[in-house]
């Protein structure tokens, strides 16, 4: 009897370990899509979660995007007491375009996708002075492909995605996604409601942080929550 129990205990306690165990290359490969329509990015039992409300038009996100993601996966995430989760803000067509852009396909591949497009947002956000009528109505028109395809090239977001390993058809097929605009569209709805204003913007513990918008100034907030 005694030896059933202690064989039943071992392997409780090997299932907890090995529930509690990070994916290969760590917690920072660990992606997961919410109910709340965002990316989760890290341990989905950390202690301390980090919600990012994005967009991908906003210059302040991808500032914060270059300042804050080594630290991030190096410092914060491999422990696997803090995770952090993407939401994206979708008010304009363009924001749409490319928050479906980051999403297509696998959410594994989300935070390179994430990271592509901020990264190259000074040179494709360029380009939107310049389009002529023609192009802006394009952007404008009801049927969310052809709206999704022209801003895609217009912008050369073709580019910046191929650079990531998708072909032109995979692409095509998560623009004229209907279930996934609705489900980013809720998502901004949500951050709205919940008084996210400006982008970035971030919460922790489900409490949202005011005049925060730069990682020097959500650090210390992020270490405090750890402590």
């Amino acid at each position: 009897m005694k030896q059933a129990l202690r064989t039943g205990a071992m392997a409780l306690t090997a299932l907890l370990l090995t529930a509690a165990a990070p994916p290969p290359g760590g917690w920072y490969r660990a992606v997961s899509l919410t109910p709340e329509g965002g990316h989760l990015i890290g341990n989905p039992d950390a202690s301390v979660r980090l919600i990012e409300y994005a967009n991908y038009t906003c210059r302040d996100c991808a500032a914060y995007n270059v300042q804050s993601e080594g630290v991030l996966g190096l410092a914060y995430l491999p422990s696997g007491r803090a995770a952090v989760e993407v939401r994206l803000l979708t008010e304009t067509p363009i924001d749409l375009a490319t928050a479906m852009l980051a999403s297509c396909g696998d959410p594994a591949r989300f935070p390179l996708n994430h990271n592509a497009l901020l990264r190259s947002q000074a040179r494709w956000m360029e380009l939107v002075p310049h389009a002529t009528a023609a192009q802006r109505q394009r952007w404008n028109q009801p049927d969310l492909a052809a709206r999704g395809r022209a801003i895609a090239a217009d912008l050369k977001l073709y580019d910046v995605m191929m650079s990531r390993g998708y072909d032109r058809q995979t692409l095509d097929r998560c623009l004229a996604d209907s279930v996934l605009a609705a489900r980013l569209k809720a998502a901004s709805s949500a951050a709205i409601a919940a008084g996210v204003r400006r982008t970035p913007g971030f919460s922790i513990g489900g409490k949202l942080l005011r005049n925060t918008r730069d990682w020097a100034t959500l650090r210390p907030q992020l270490d405090e929550s750890l402590n």
